[in-house]
């Protein structure tokens, strides 16, 4: 049983390890500012946009970057192969037998390939909510499942960042509380809707699986978001030449994606 599970859950563990990389910390290198004392204290994307867009593009690539790169690497570069055999020697084995085969292999009893692309896709956004590079802490893991739902489904993936691009810049016109929580999560519910219509019940029912742990990282926002006007106190950021003239940081009790 070990010897058909180990090379998974080694996949599993690249996966993992991939994706603890904290580029939101990596891309302000050089900089002088820790992004973790910053804005919100959260280590993505969005702070580190609030102080260098260039930056910005930096931890925005990396970590769409590297969900996609963790799929891609143990689905396709780096499959596990494992004789058909292992069905009888249990659960494990079967979905380790299934990386040998085409991503979502049809299966008369269960299309097991589905669950494995989903369970590396969660492995990579779990490694970046939780990196050991940060002590266990990390950010909210839009990006990166950004680029995992790009390498299972890139057609319908297109869709759903594209109505992302729509929503978050509308919302920021807009001045929409929340605005990132908004346009991140509705734009996973929207996938959700994709996978049932366009594609099939269990590749909706794993979406629905990612859409509820980005829900849950994401609790705080809610709660700014339903919850009454946060006050707003500025104070200016830490220094850095690549940050706004005379730029300011508003603790509003609002989060990061």
């Amino acid at each position: 049983m070990f010897e058909t599970s180990a090379p998974l859950l080694v996949r599993f563990l690249i996966c993992f390890a991939i994706g603890s990389i904290p580029f939101a910390v990596v891309s302000m290198i050089g900089s002088g500012i820790d992004i973790r004392k910053v804005g919100s204290g959260n280590p993505g994307f969005n702070n580190v946009l609030r102080v260098s867009s260039r930056r910005a593009v930096v931890a925005l690539v990396g970590d769409m970057g590297k969900g996609a790169l963790a799929v891609w690497l143990v689905l396709y570069a780096w499959p596990a192969h494992l004789p058909q055999g292992a069905w009888a020697q249990g659960a494990w084995a079967g979905v380790a037998w299934a990386a040998s085969h085409p991503v979502f292999p049809a299966h008369p009893v269960f299309p097991v390939g589905i669950a494995l692309g989903w369970s590396y896709g969660l492995a990579a956004v779990l490694g970046h909510c939780f990196s050991p590079f940060l002590r266990f802490n990390g950010g909210k893991g839009i990006a990166t499942s950004g680029g995992v739902m790009l390498v299972l489904y890139p057609v319908w993936a297109v869709i759903a960042l594209a109505y992302f691009t729509a929503a978050r810049i509308a919302g920021g016109k807009l001045k929409w509380r929340e605005a990132g929580t908004v346009a991140s999560l509705t734009t996973w519910a929207l996938f959700v809707l994709l996978m049932l219509f366009f594609v099939g019940r269990l590749d909706a029912a794993w979406a629905a699986v990612m859409l509820s742990f980005l829900t849950w990282r994401h609790k705080k926002n809610l709660r700014n978001l339903f919850g009454s006007p946060p006050s707003i106190v500025l104070s200016p950021l830490p220094g850095s030449t690549e940050a706004q003239p005379g730029a300011w940081r508003a603790h509003s009790g609002t989060t990061d994606d």
